[in-house]
């Protein structure tokens, strides 16, 4: 058996334009086949890796809601009263239309921000600015104007949003009256409100939890259109998380019953080429800008439908510590095998905290595999909404 020169390949595959009721799980492999003929082709495998992005498994299932939808869900929670809104991530791609939505629902709409920046990073302040400002803020709320006296405009560094003025028009826009504190403890908003909606991530349970205990009536960003609302689409398990914007009236909701479609590719690849294939549908990767300090996770999960061999985390071991410790003295072919058999010999269940795995850090296969779908497709102009992976699984003793 010649040796494997190439490790993992990363291809993002072009395909057609989905649109709502589209066959998804015929499209894709139909996709995937034509790339694997064409002149870039390449040969299907065991074990390699179908990826489709969360956006067009939403798409193909008109997985949609709007404002009104929103507002009529919110509404049936509050009763038309003052709401207040914890620690929303400052974005128009995921937050605008659903804050629109509550002011809808709303008399009064009381934001809470948390600060120097939110859940995912986005900055309100730089973090030389705030140093200098000498607040705890932990310990100190502030109100919009006395946020404004201390820090002045603030735009966000990529966008040139002021957060703080885009969200109050907004909320003023839909004709409900608005208020924008600046807190980083979750019990602050009782004492504007006991009527909340908590919109951070993955945080959401603990900061339930804490506000129910006070006698909040609270409710999550996934615990809103949870099941639809005038034929709308909605998550029974996400709700409004992981949203984006599909039009100014309008957003595209996580996708649902996902299952069927992850096993249905992997089955239709299998009766095609006879080869057994994992299948996952991934959202946002689960990495960090290091220029922004942006964390770019802001779905609920990298992978919310993935088949059954991609469950679990990776079992590896360190190639450079065997090299430098327990092969040390040995080089060139000797120093190879010698690794190689290590590999051979690693036990079976997960060896964290052996020393000789010291560094691969044990995350889940899909929140790995997922980033690399994300960098692979991109959020642009690609057209590869669906990523093909090979040689993910394996090893310095593979071969071909």
């Amino acid at each position: 058996m010649s040796e494997r020169r190439v490790g993992t390949v990363s291809r993002g595959i072009r395909c057609p334009i989905f649109r709502e009721g589209d066959d998804l799980a015929q499209m894709v492999v139909d996709s995937v086949l034509a790339a694997a003929e064409s002149e870039d082709g390449f040969e299907i495998r065991d074990r390699d890796v179908v990826c489709i992005t969360e956006s067009v498994v939403a798409r193909c299932q008109g997985n949609y809601a709007t404002v009104d939808d929103i507002a009529e869900d919110v509404r049936a929670k509050f009763g038309n009263e003052t709401i207040g809104i914890v620690w929303p991530i400052l974005s128009r791609n995921r937050f605008s239309i659903l804050l629109r939505g509550f002011a809808k629902g709303a008399k009064k709409v009381v934001v809470m921000l948390s600060y120097p920046s939110d859940e995912v990073g986005n900055a309100l302040v730089s973090p030389e600015r705030f140093y200098e400002s000498g607040i705890d803020p932990y310990a100190t709320v502030l109100n919009e104007e006395e946020f404004r006296k201390t820090f002045g405009e603030v735009k966000h560094q990529f966008t040139g949003v002021d957060y703080i003025e885009f969200y109050r028009d907004l909320i003023e826009g839909m004709g409900a009256e608005a208020e924008i504190i600046f807190s980083n403890r979750a019990e602050t908003i009782l004492d504007y409100t006991k009527n909340v909606i908590n919109c951070d991530i993955h945080t959401r349970f603990m900061t339930r939890d804490r506000l129910k205990k006070l006698g909040a009536n609270v409710y999550g960003l996934d615990q809103i259109l949870t099941s639809s609302v005038n034929g709308s689409g909605f998550n029974e398990k996400y709700g409004l998380l992981g949203t984006n914007k599909a039009t100014e009236d309008t957003v595209k909701l996580f996708p649902r019953d996902g299952q069927p479609l992850v096993d249905g590719i992997q089955k239709l690849i299998l009766d095609k080429t006879g080869k057994c294939v994992e299948v996952m549908v991934y959202g946002d990767g689960a990495f960090k800008d290091p220029a922004g300090k942006i964390w770019e996770l802001a779905d609920p999960v990298v992978s919310p439908f993935y088949t059954a061999g991609l469950e679990g985390t990776p079992n590896e071991v360190k190639l450079k510590y065997l090299a430098d410790n327990d092969f040390a003295e040995l080089t060139g072919e000797a120093l190879r095998d010698a690794i190689k058999q290590a590999i051979i010999d690693k036990p079976k269940e997960s060896m964290i905290g052996n020393m000789v795995s010291e560094g691969t850090t044990p995350r889940r296969l899909t929140d790995l595999i997922g980033s690399l779908c994300d960098l692979t497709s991109g959020s642009g102009d690609k057209g590869t909404p669906v990523v093909y992976i090979q040689g993910y699984f394996d090893n310095y003793t593979s071969g071909r």
